[in-house]
């Protein structure tokens, strides 16, 4: 028998004594496997390994980890580079696990470590304490093999549900590209909408500002116009009463021909019937010699007959429409000029009426109101004013 096995089936025999912690040589071989298989990853066991060989290994993990777990049975350089590793590696646990002084103890704190998924750390710190014996060793071992198992099928789950994942993502990733070209699409359409609208608005601007100068250029020479015409205003005003002059005559005429063509016919007039009288002429008053007499109001018909019966009795005469077409601003200097006011009251307005009798009222001037807008009124007005003017001077 080789020294390898002798060592090992010595080991095997013999029980934990003392409270020196075994050495990963000195554990039997069974526990080697699971040992390195859980707790040093292939990654850092390859590295390990190729550190102890000094040159880079040419070998699958599966040879890498065989050859570990056989230089693990005697004290090797592998040997003692796997014991430095695990301890550093698992201070934490076997300080946690010094505190145990009976196999029952060491045996409570693995099943705890199992029962909480954290094994790999507690495998080693129950493995390696002096109070672990043969029959606790055998039962760690049983219980990583189980844990190996199920950590398989819940990687081989894993593996599955990565898969299933990973075609997800990739359709996901399709999707999302295909959406993304679709908004780049849709973002360069509106770009291009919003441009022809931009330009759009630009012609709309530059055509406003267009007809914003051609109707500042026309306002212009409409003003130009104006100021080449004087009293635009009051022809304009003048034309506007003529025109509706013309409409009340024209409908006057209209209801005059109505009413002559629905009048039945006179009687025949007998010989023997007095020739009907005609009214005489209205006399005028013969005491406005010199005077300035202003009638404010009365009917624009009129006028002629009222100038001509003031102007009959020596008087000048002056008019004033009340404010109705005539500039109120123009009565004030018209009062002013007066020596006698004739105030037509049904045909005149409030303002004018109240500034007439306020002016007289203050000056003292003599100031005739008739009711009746007649020139028969209005002689009869004149010849009590030309008394009262008489008898003043």
């Amino acid at each position: 028998m080789c020294d390898k096995e002798a060592l090992h089936e010595s080991g095997l025999s013999s029980a934990p004594q003392g409270s020196r912690r075994r050495r990963v040589w000195e554990l039997s071989h069974t526990c080697h496997c699971p040992l390195i298989g859980v707790g040093l990853p292939l990654g850092v066991l390859r590295k390990l390994v190729e550190k102890v060989t000094g040159g880079q290994l040419m070998h699958d993990d599966y040879e890498v980890h065989v050859g570990a777990v056989g230089d693990c049975l005697l004290r090797t350089p592998v040997a003692e580079a796997v014991q430095k590793e695990l301890e550093r590696r698992y201070a934490v646990c076997v300080q946690r696990f010094r505190a145990a002084r009976t196999t029952a103890e060491v045996g409570a704190m693995w099943n705890a470590a199992v029962a909480a998924g954290d094994v790999a750390g507690a495998f080693w710190a129950g493995l390696s304490h002096p109070r672990c014996s043969a029959e606790l060793e055998e039962k760690m071992c049983r219980d990583i093999h189980m844990v190996q198992h199920q950590a398989g099928a819940c990687a081989r789950a894993d593996i599955n549900q990565f898969n299933t994942l990973a075609t997800g993502h990739a359709r996901l990733e399709r999707e999302l590209s295909r959406l993304q070209q679709r908004c780049q699409a849709l973002a360069q359409d509106k770009a291009e909408q919003a441009e022809r609208h931009e330009q759009l608005l630009m012609q709309a601007r530059a055509v406003a500002i267009g007809k914003d100068t051609e109707i500042h250029a026309l306002r212009t020479q409409l003003a130009q116009l104006e100021a080449a015409v004087p009293e635009l205003e009051s022809r304009k005003r003048l034309a506007n009463r003529v025109a509706q002059l013309e409409a009340r005559e024209q409908a006057l005429r209209a209801q005059l021909a109505e009413l002559k063509a629905a009048r039945p016919a006179p009687p025949p007039v007998k010989e023997e019937a007095a020739p009907a009288t005609v009214p005489a002429p209205v006399e005028a008053p013969v005491r406005l010699v010199n005077r300035s007499v202003l009638c404010v109001g009365g009917r624009n018909g009129a006028v002629p007959g009222y100038r001509s019966l003031v102007e009959r009795a020596g008087g000048q005469f002056a008019h004033h429409d009340g404010g109705l077409e005539d500039s109120s601003s123009q009565l004030d200097a018209s009062l002013a000029a007066a020596d006698l006011v004739i105030c037509q009251t049904g045909c005149i307005s409030h303002a004018a009426y109240w500034r007439v009798k306020d002016h007289c009222k203050r000056t003292g001037k003599r100031c005739v109101f008739i009711d009746n807008p007649s020139v028969s009124s209005l002689a009869r007005g004149l010849n009590e004013a030309g008394s009262a003017l008489a008898v003043q001077s």
